[in-house]
């Protein structure tokens, strides 16, 4: 499928700021990009360069006054994720270099603390995707999906506690899971056509079988439409935007995700 997804961001900039944004859709994977503007009003010189999970980084200074964003990228997507039931668990000693990084603890996904739970919730389980899959179904059914409802990130353990959060919140406690047997597991940032209520949307996916597979605690089906921004090991690697002091207010977030015709 085609999409055109949309993000505008409107700044009130009293000082000059730092801004670290992550805006740009991920080239490769799954996914092709057709078309793709990025706009700052005013206009400025921004750097551009690539973290170590290839996400695409621009930085700026943000000048004093109204500051608007806007980026529009037309992408070509799979309309299903895939799905591998009883994809087989990979041996630590036998995954790729670049996937270790998502086998370890981080700052909101504590591993180390979920490995008593993620063995109850997969005890008899199939190691490999099953598990993965089993542990989807347990976050959706165990920790409620409420949009809006937390404003900042919160750590695993933190989210496990409440009891509810946003999408990222659900994430990253099936992270922790997952990660606590032995699974490498990231979470992805970027867009999801359909999404109630819009917003910039996050979801994870785990190496098994030789392969990335995306999961979504927050969905009850795998709905695809999905056109990804970042990869990282939780929230604090694919942040859409790092504001550096005080001098620069948000006040208007736009997301859209439209279709296009093929």
């Amino acid at each position: 499928m085609k999409l055109r997804v949309s993000c505008s961001l409107s700044f009130q900039v009293v000082e000059a700021s730092v801004l670290i944004l992550m805006l740009r859709p991920y080239r490769g994977i799954q996914q092709w990009i057709n078309r793709e503007v990025y706009v700052v009003r005013p206009v400025i010189t921004m750097l551009e360069s690539t973290d170590s999970f290839g996400n695409s980084v621009q930085r700026l200074m943000a000048p004093v006054g109204n500051f608007l964003i806007y980026t529009s990228t037309d992408v070509i997507v799979e309309d299903r994720l895939s799905v591998a039931p009883g994809a087989h668990f990979v041996e630590i000693q036998d995954l790729p270099n670049d996937v270790l990084p998502f086998l370890l603890p981080s700052r909101y996904c504590e591993s180390d603390r979920f490995g008593d739970l993620a063995r109850e919730i997969t005890s008899g389980i199939m190691p490999g995707y099953d598990q993965v899959s089993k542990i989807n179904d347990w976050v959706r059914d165990n920790i409620e999906y409420i949009p809006g409802s937390s404003e900042y990130p919160l750590s695993a353990i933190e989210v496990h506690q409440r009891g509810q959060g946003v999408c990222r919140d659900l994430a990253q406690v099936a992270i922790a899971l997952c990660r606590s047997i032995s699974i490498p597991t990231r979470l992805v940032v970027g867009y999801l056509y359909n999404l109630q209520p819009m917003d910039l949307h996050a979801w994870f996916e785990a190496y098994v079988g030789g392969k990335w597979y995306a999961f979504d605690p927050t969905q009850a089906s795998f709905m695809g439409g999905r056109v990804i921004v970042a990869f990282g090991r939780d929230a604090a690697d694919v942040s859409i935007f790092h504001q550096f002091g005080s001098g620069c207010l948000l006040n208007n977030m736009d997301v859209r995700v439209d279709l296009l015709d093929n």
